[in-house]
């Protein structure tokens, strides 16, 4: 008798025009791969009848339209597409770099995120800068990545009582995320620095800078280089730092 393979997933309805198909339910890298390639095996080629697919942190919520499949219809396309779904990370995608200012009035919260793992400022720079992060999903925010592969030593507990409101491309860390605040807003999480880019812009073409599966590399500059920079956007000649996966730092 041939052995019984448990499938790494579940389907559920969601309402009456939607599944959710859910990972375990933990942040890893290993999760992160079966959301991606998840994702990717459903909208390529398109399947006629779904109408949205969003991938999360552990899970994939899939639209469709009633009126042309059934739940059942729908169940039995998804785990035929599904059948050889792999928990390697896809080598598909884009790495955007994302220069950064950190510590001082960029980043207020750098000495405490320091002090909490028993680190110099220096050396939080050089453990945030090091990986490049897989976006394992947009959200709460247009164009807010959220992060895996924060190095355990930078693991900060969030604020205790949230800002009201900070600048537009503020760089925190908030438990085991890392991520850049798009536009100005609310938050609870450590600031340590600030990008002159904009993850999200209604008026670039393209307006997001970067999607679920693309990576984010950070790199540290001088204040003198963020203003240089924040002019080289306002004047549309800033030339964005971004290639294909893989290819060498």
């Amino acid at each position: 008798m041939a052995a019984i393979t448990k499938k790494p997933y579940q389907l559920a309805p969601a309402g009456d025009s939607a599944i959710l198909i859910t990972f375990q339910q933990t942040i890893c890298d290993t999760v992160s791969a079966y959301v991606s390639n998840a994702t990717r095996a459903i909208t390529d080629p398109a399947i006629s009848g779904v109408t949205d697919v969003v991938p999360a942190f552990c899970s994939v919520l899939v639209c469709y339209d009633p009126a042309q499949l059934t739940f059942l219809e729908i169940c039995g396309i998804l785990r035929s597409r599904l059948e050889n779904l792999s928990c390697q990370a896809d080598q598909a995608g884009v790495v955007v770099t994302i220069p950064v200012c950190y510590g001082g009035a960029f980043g207020p919260d750098i000495e405490y995120v320091a002090r909490h793992a028993n680190l110099t400022v220096d050396e939080v720079i050089a453990i945030h800068t090091q990986p490049d992060y897989p976006i394992a999903m947009l959200g709460f925010l247009p164009g807010f990545a959220y992060l895996s592969g924060l190095d355990e030593r930078l693991h900060t507990p969030r604020l205790e009582t949230p800002r009201v409101r900070i600048d537009a491309g503020a760089v925190g860390i908030g438990g085991a995320q890392t991520g850049i605040y798009p536009m100005a807003s609310p938050a609870g999480w450590q600031l340590i620095g600030n990008t002159p880019l904009r993850p999200w812009d209604p008026n670039r073409d393209p307006a997001f800078l970067y999607a679920a599966g693309d990576r984010i590399r950070f790199t540290p500059i001088t204040p003198q280089e963020y203003e240089e920079i924040s002019q080289q956007i306002a004047q549309g000649t800033y030339q964005y730092q971004i290639e294909p996966f893989g290819q060498s730092q």
